[in-house]
């Protein structure tokens, strides 16, 4: 019997066999996500005493005006004592500690301010005054050893003569020509002597300055276009009077954090291993003067997610080491040695003082991110804020690494939120969410969000399963190209065998089965709801990809497309571009899709949503909606969009998976938040119409 059959004759008993679950007081919903506040950054105070940290605060949909979460400024003491110093509607970043231990610098737009300004506060008391302006946004910024002077990153403003014809009418975008570029500003500070421009090729995105005053690290790409800053970012070493170019330290590949050494012999950096490396992973050094770089940590089977220097010689680091994270050490002679080990907590930055503690952005499964400290001495970084204490009155499923093989040998993990209140020997419904990149993975943190059904889904009785399919990483260089040459291939296979391994072991119903997934991770969806069809009982794409070829014709990253995944152009072999697009496979779909995206994403093109939606409409095979969000752009980032998008994925795994199937549910939604007793979601049913 094939899998629709059963769905059909499954779907009669499920008209008669209908109950309702009633939401409980202390379970998850949709609403409860909208309201979570994350640590997004902190800085740890030369002298270790305090942390300073950003807090990002979402705005509540249906009450405040619409838009991205605010950022606020707080600190905390290492004995968890916390201080709000600037909080409410404002958008607070950059956040440094200045070398006197007691004034942090940031960057916000305050008052009547037209740009983002730097500005300073003391935390012993007093208001934030404002240190510099300029004539467009300060991007980031480095200070001088003496805090005298500041390096920082804008764009030139436009001529007068440009503006006052863009006032009348001559707004015309000449489309990657007319990006201008970021450059390098010297400021000193309580001078009027205005800026000075540096005068470097190419547009900066990383600026920091050498300890021993007279040198700054620049990152520079050819162009401003995200192309080229994902791709082609070069250090350099750059003589803060001159402006010119001291040394050329020549990163292979992707680059991500860059720090010098304390005595300025070294800079440190984390990059890819070649530019076909998907991902900025390594940790480089090399001597500032200009030199060779050298991986202090060859083969590592894991990525660098964060470091930060401990002295001349010693560079501390956090690793992702498969679904877990450990803090080590390696010195310039490569020696290494493991701090913290995995397990516990996921760390995802580090500030070090110069007394030796180390404050972290920390996750675990039980909550998002938060501060935790290290200090001298201790073992175990210690979590100092509580962002969500209402979390304590939730109940939260269990979550757990799964290990399961791919059909080719190949052992793989994931992380597995399984249901609340789970029955042993009783299978259920399963949301397989798909991570996108793929150079990027799920850790066995927090896992749940606007996007991610994670403690939601597990509420309302659903098994919930992230899969590292081959491509993520975590796992080495090696592991994360597995996926190049062959998109939608093993790749995505993977995730099958994902599935059997849950029907194996007991867990899952195979023929109530979800997909889900953004960007890459939509990409699987897509593939999901055609080429495995048989196999998904509904699908939510978000930002996803369905045709190969177009998709290059219309990303802003297709050398970054070609470099790191397909490693060919599409018209190298245009029939084999077709044939791992979903939209070739439309014909086999069976699946109800859920399609959405923003209308302004420049990265998987909105035609991306479109060709998919009216290759399914026209097959008629299976429900499908489109929506779209205007304004969002590769990922949603307002809290009404996020808030729409969490209970359309909600309703349509519920209506599909254990409702009763058939034509879509409504489209009009009820954005209100559901009251204790509310009926949530029927306790069985099928998927397919």
């Amino acid at each position: 019997m094939t899998h629709l059959a059963r769905r059909s004759l499954a779907l009669a008993a499920v008209v008669t066999l209908l109950a309702t679950v009633a939401l409980a007081a202390d379970t998850w919903t949709p609403h409860h996500v909208a309201r979570l506040r994350t640590v997004a950054a902190v800085r740890i105070a030369p002298d270790g005493g305090a942390i300073a940290y950003t807090l990002s605060v979402p705005r509540r949909p249906l009450v405040d005006e619409d838009g991205g979460p605010w950022s606020e400024l707080h600190v905390v003491a290492p004995d968890g004592t916390a201080r709000p110093f600037i909080t409410g509607e404002v958008s607070v970043g950059s956040i440094e500690w200045m070398p006197d231990g007691k004034t942090l610098s940031f960057l916000a737009r305050r008052g009547k301010d037209t740009t983002r300004c730097l500005y300073a506060m003391r935390t012993d008391g007093g208001e934030p005054r404002r240190l510099l302006a300029f004539d467009t946004d300060i991007a980031s910024y480095a200070w001088s050893p003496d805090a005298t002077r500041v390096a920082f990153l804008a764009r030139a403003a436009a001529a007068k003569e440009q503006r006052d014809l863009e006032k009348k009418g001559f707004n015309q975008e000449v489309y990657e020509e007319s990006v201008p570029a970021t450059r390098v500003w010297i400021a000193t500070i309580g001078s009027d002597t205005p800026p000075r421009l540096l005068d470097l090729t190419g547009s900066a995105s990383t600026v920091a300055w050498s300890p021993s005053g007279n040198r700054l690290a620049v990152a520079l790409a050819p162009t401003p276009l995200v192309d080229d800053d994902l791709m082609m970012r070069r250090v350099h070493v750059v003589d803060v009077e001159t402006g010119a170019v001291v040394a050329n330290l020549g990163n292979p590949g992707k680059l991500g954090e860059v720090a010098w050494s304390p005595d300025a012999r070294h800079v440190a950096m984390m990059s890819g291993a070649d530019i076909n490396d998907p991902a900025a992973g390594r940790l480089l050094v090399a001597p500032a003067e200009g030199g060779a770089l050298r991986d202090l940590i060859p083969d590592y089977a894991g990525h660098v997610g964060a470091f930060a220097w401990k002295d001349a010689k010693t560079i501390v680091f956090i690793g992702d080491e498969g679904v877990e994270t450990v803090l080590g050490e390696v010195t310039l002679d490569g020696a290494r040695r493991t701090l913290v080990p995995a397990g516990g907590r996921i760390l995802g930055s580090v500030d070090r003082a110069v007394n030796g503690a180390m404050a972290f952005v920390g996750e675990t499964a039980r909550h998002p991110r938060e501060v935790f400290l290290l200090a001298p001495g201790e073992r175990e970084p210690r979590r100092l804020t509580d962002s969500n204490p209402w979390i304590a009155d939730l109940r939260l499923a269990a979550q757990e690494v799964v290990t399961f093989t791919a059909r080719d040998g190949l052992a793989l993990q994931g992380v597995l939120v399984r249901p609340l209140d789970e029955k042993p020997g009783h299978r259920y419904p399963l949301i397989l969410t798909v991570h996108g990149g793929p150079e990027a993975h799920d850790r066995n943190g927090w896992v749940t969000g606007y996007a991610n059904a994670g403690q939601v889904g597990a509420a309302r009785g659903f098994a919930v399963l992230y899969p590292n399919y081959r491509g993520s990483t975590g796992r080495g260089v090696a592991f994360s190209k597995l996926g190049q040459r062959d998109a939608a291939g093993k790749e995505f296979d993977d995730l099958v065998d994902a599935v059997d391994h849950l029907v194996r072991i007991g867990l899952v119903d195979a023929a109530k089965v979800g997909i889900t997934g953004g960007s890459y991770g939509g990409y699987a969806a897509a593939w999901g709801a055609t080429y495995y069809s048989e196999r998904f009982a509904a699908a939510v794409m978000f930002v996803g990809i369905s045709n190969l070829g177009s998709k290059v014709g219309t990303t802003d990253i297709p050398n970054e497309e070609q470099l790191v995944h397909a490693r060919n152009r599409p018209w190298d072999d245009w029939s084999d571009t077709l044939k791992r697009s979903p939209i070739n496979f439309a014909d086999r779909s069976n699946t109800p899709t859920l399609i959405l995206g923003g209308t302004d994403d420049p990265r998987v093109h909105p035609s991306q949503s479109l060709e998919m939606y009216r290759h399914l409409k026209l097959r008629g095979s299976a429900p499908v909606r489109l929506v779209r969000y205007p304004g969002e752009q590769h990922g949603n980032r307002r809290a009404a969009s996020r808030l729409d998008y969490s209970v359309r994925l909600l309703q349509w795994m519920e209506h599909y998976l254990t409702g009763p199937g058939g034509a879509p549910p409504p489209y009009e939604l009820d954005y209100a938040e559901p009251k204790a007793g509310t009926p949530a979601t029927p306790a069985a049913g099928t998927g397919r119409p």
